[in-house]
């Protein structure tokens, strides 16, 4: 009997992040509990950020219009890796990968990426990850799909950009619809409609 593939189209922002929360919440939940009341910062409270992210810049990503086909939470792998948003338009493809840092003070000088003085590899991350969706979506669909990463900070106070990344893209989510409604188009929309295609089947990404 053949049976039904699962549609990624039906994920919502931030369920994979929302749902790590909850594992981790469900293995000390004394501990939760007594977090939530005291005030105290665990885990599972960067998940949870991560996710209300998420979830703004989905709604964000709505009002793209109709040339524009998203999916978020898209699983990669076997090992609970996903990746937060997925757009396909008349630009390309593009794998975001979104970041909550509240009232936080980011600044960007290529592949630099420093948050209150630290810094993070999230450039070095997403650059990978666009790069492990063009192979994926290469090998499904037999035809080689150029994949950009752009990082879109959240709630930061003050974001920066001294110099882009080469091929990654620094963008705040309040610039997100612009910057890819500004971009040169590359795709017609059969070919828009053949990728996203491709991108909705778990399938896809399980190698």
């Amino acid at each position: 009997m053949a049976t039904t593939q699962r549609d990624l189209a039906d994920n919502r922002p931030g369920s994979a992040a929302r749902a790590k929360a909850r594992e981790l919440e469900a293995e000390h939940p004394v501990k939760a509990v007594l977090a939530r009341i005291l005030g105290i910062r665990r885990p599972e409270h960067a998940w949870h950020r991560g996710a209300d992210g998420e979830v703004l810049v989905g709604r964000t990503l709505r009002r793209l219009g109709p040339r524009w086909r998203v999916l978020h939470s898209v699983p990669v792998g076997s090992r609970g890796s996903d990746i937060d948003h997925v757009v396909v338009g008349p630009a390309g493809v593009f794998t975001l990968n979104t970041k909550h840092h509240r009232r936080g003070r980011i600044q960007v000088d290529g592949d630099r990426l420093v948050v209150n003085g630290t810094r993070q590899a999230y450039v070095r991350a997403s650059r990978h990850e666009a790069t492990r969706a063009a192979k994926l979506l290469a090998a499904a669909g037999g035809v080689e799909v150029p994949v950009r990463a752009i990082v879109v900070p959240m709630g930061a106070a003050a974001v920066r950009v001294r110099r882009q990344p080469v091929d990654v893209a620094v963008v705040e989510r309040r610039h997100l619809r612009r910057w890819l409604a500004r971009q040169p188009e590359v795709l017609t929309a059969s070919q828009v409609d053949a990728v996203y295609d491709l991108a909705r089947r778990p399938s896809t990404w399980v190698g």
